[in-house]
């Protein structure tokens, strides 16, 4: 196979399409969690389908003092990726090409959505990321396109933009991947020195700590509920010196409270550690939202939840996020 290297978006429409085509967003420096991606396309994209991965630092997203001009561009390694992965094309078009007038003046806005957590840390992020996503779907004309869930709220923005504004194109979501160590991978990781990316493990290990805690009272909470009902069972149970339910009842009532409280200490206190290492680990936010609108659940919260962490580790910042289900669903 021979992966194709497009550069505007005349060679790409001149291609003949015989099946669906699925798409993949990059800002390149690939690696395996774009390469994971790929795959997923090839998949959704079918054996009579399409693949093609857009490579484009677009500057609408980055903010006063972000990475821009260091961004690596690895063209080349790129496409030597994409094709292994199983990619047809490589559509890496210029600043000119996408923005041919310069920078847009209408853009498409995140709204209240993107106020929250990285919209909040990086004001205009989201409204560059979503302008440039929209401008590549109507570039590429995909019937697909495929995002990672370790930008959950980039992902959930890019959902409801093509909901409210009708873009008739499926978004599949494909799971984080992460090294052997924990570490959610990123392009960013390579700016990591040794003791840096032993620091910016705690990300990873404050999400992992607060899904623990999360389990275990949920697990405390289900034996708990199998203590016996009715008196002469509870009476039968003593008699044979067995009575673990009883026991686990306990447990439950005396251990320190559970929910969304419960797994945003747990976390904390990792985050917390991290920040006295050297180098240290300097917090952004820490947050259990709602993914409907990632605005933070309460205590009494039941269903679907993300919890998100941002931090910086010398010069470079990264995220993460794990999904939880609190309440009857778990």
């Amino acid at each position: 196979m021979s992966t194709a290297l497009l550069s505007t978006a005349d060679e790409l429409h001149a291609r003949v399409r015989h099946g669906r085509r699925a798409v993949v967003m990059t800002m390149g420096a690939l690696h395996e969690g774009h390469a994971t991606l790929i795959r997923a396309a090839r998949e959704a994209a079918g054996p009579d389908g399409e693949v093609v991965v857009t490579v484009f630092v677009n500057p609408l997203q980055f903010g006063a003092g972000e990475d821009l001009d260091r961004y690596p561009r690895t063209l080349d390694a790129d496409l030597k990726l994409a094709e292994q992965a199983g990619a047809d094309a490589v559509f890496a078009p210029s600043v000119d090409e996408v923005y041919p007038g310069g920078e847009p003046q209408v853009r498409v806005s995140a709204g209240p959505m993107g106020e929250h957590l990285e919209g909040a840390s990086r004001p205009g992020h989201f409204d560059g990321m979503l302008t440039v996503v929209a401008k590549l779907l109507h570039l590429t004309r995909p019937d697909a396109a495929l995002f990672g869930q370790k930008d959950a709220q980039q992902l959930a923005l890019i959902r409801r933009m093509v909901r409210d504004l009708n873009f008739g194109v499926e978004i599949v979501a494909v799971p984080t991947v992460r090294e052997e160590d924990g570490l959610a991978l990123s392009s960013r990781n390579r700016y990591l020195s040794p003791g840096e990316r032993r620091t910016a493990l705690a990300l990873s290990g404050a999400l992992f700590a607060g899904r623990d805690r999360h389990a275990a009272q949920e697990a405390l909470r289900a034996r708990a509920r199998e203590v016996p009902s009715t008196q002469a069972r509870a009476e039968a149970l003593s008699a044979i010196g067995e009575s673990r339910a009883a026991a686990d009842a306990h447990a439950v009532a005396t251990a320190a409270p559970g929910g969304p409280a419960a797994v945003r200490a747990a976390a904390r206190q990792v985050l917390d550690e991290a920040a006295r290492f050297d180098p240290p680990l300097r917090l952004d936010y820490l947050a259990l939202v709602d993914p409907a609108d990632f605005t933070e659940i309460g205590d009494d919260f039941t269903g679907e939840a993300v919890l998100a962490v941002a931090a910086r580790v010398g010069t470079t910042r990264l995220i993460d996020n794990l999904p939880l289900t609190f309440g009857a669903a778990s």
